[in-house]
């Protein structure tokens, strides 16, 4: 028996290899719940219980492996934010911004009705998606593949795109008003667009075809995520409230109400506890995913709240605002570590890389 310690695409897991019935076999535990300041060794010791390939014999060595991936943990909460490049991406202001799965690559949207895919390292444009006859406001890799670039118009249609070459694979008509959001499900077969007709749409990447329409909002919708497995998605409106969806079915499960201004963002974590908001109400909130109630409200700003995202392994948060700031908050403790300063005007996007050591931000000034 062999234990070795990777971190998949955003959670921290032991990896054991071990021989069975004469073949090698591979089993994968997540630690989820390891933190800065956790009992390394009473973790451990409560996995074992319930473990059978935890003997006391390689006790020890899981040990050592789960503090080094707790070394690793604190080195990403305690990492300092520093601009690292300014790009003149766009002859008109920015909408949005992605990156890839690995950070090798993002891409921007904006007023002049394009969309451009960037070296992140080099900071080189790799391709101009061109075709949209108004403003490409809602962009989107089909995260973790990234071979696909999905762009949500105020023309009311939304194209797919090929990473590799540029080339629209479809074009999905069927919104009576603007797309203002959209997002992959986690296995790139769906595609959830996001108008300000007050409906949100499902729609079938390999065909091209709706799938579903979600109505029960009373107002434009401007946000929506799936989760992690799939089977869920949520969509914020300027209703005020954030409804959470089965995707499957289309049924309406619950509605998040506690924002006194429109919803600007909502996303869930990583293991699909927790949902986090933002509002025009200048808060940010954080809501319990299977139960739909309200768990904390994180105040600072001082102008709307446009943005929010949680980073990949579920442990921070960060916020844009209309104040030209962006923040940066501990999920565990609600409290704000990082305040990002230095854009001239208001912050309308935000995201994290998947390492967790790069913040995306992007601003109306060009």
């Amino acid at each position: 028996l062999t234990a070795k310690s990777r971190q998949s695409y955003s959670r921290h897991r032991i990896f054991f290899e071990y021989v069975e019935g004469g073949e090698s076999k591979t089993r994968s535990i997540d630690l989820l719940d390891l933190r800065p300041d956790t009992d390394v060794t009473a973790l451990v010791e409560e996995i074992q219980k319930r473990e059978p390939l935890i003997t006391d014999s390689c006790l020890e060595h899981v040990i050592h492996l789960v503090q080094r991936l707790q070394e690793k943990l604190g080195e990403e909460q305690n990492h300092r934010f520093s601009l690292f490049k300014v790009l003149r991406t766009h002859i008109l202001p920015l909408t949005n911004v992605a990156f890839n799965k690995s950070g090798s690559r993002f891409i921007t949207g904006s007023y002049d009705r394009t969309c451009k895919l960037w070296d992140t390292a080099s900071g080189e444009e790799l391709h101009s998606l061109e075709g949209h006859r108004n403003v490409v406001y809602a962009i989107a890799f089909n995260n973790p593949y990234g071979d696909k670039i999905a762009t949500g118009s105020f023309d009311k249609t939304c194209k797919l795109w090929s990473t590799e070459t540029g080339k629209c694979y479809h074009t999905f008509r069927g919104h009576s008003a603007e797309i203002v959001c959209l997002s992959f499900n986690p296995q790139s077969t769906l595609l959830a667009t996001g108008s300000m007709d007050t409906t949100a749409k499902l729609w079938d990447v390999e065909k091209g075809e709706e799938v579903a329409t979600l109505n029960g909002h009373s107002a434009e919708i401007i946000a929506l995520s799936f989760n992690t497995t799939g089977d869920r998605i949520i969509t914020g409106s300027f209703d005020h409230t954030v409804a959470v969806w089965d995707v499957g079915t289309g049924r309406l499960l619950h509605s998040l109400i506690g924002h006194r201004g429109e919803i600007s963002s909502a996303q869930f974590n990583w293991d699909c506890s927790l949902i986090v908001t933002g509002s025009m109400d200048k808060t940010c909130m954080l809501w319990n995913a299977e139960t739909g109630t309200h768990i904390a409200t994180l105040a600072g700003h001082s102008r709307e709240v446009l943005d929010v995202c949680f980073d990949y392994a579920g442990q921070r948060i960060a916020t844009a605002s209309a104040d030209g700031s962006a923040r940066v908050y501990n999920a565990g403790t609600k409290q704000c570590i990082a305040k990002l300063e230095g854009h001239e005007d208001e912050i309308s996007k935000v995201c994290f890389n998947p390492k967790g050591n790069c913040i995306l931000t992007a601003s109306s000034v060009f």
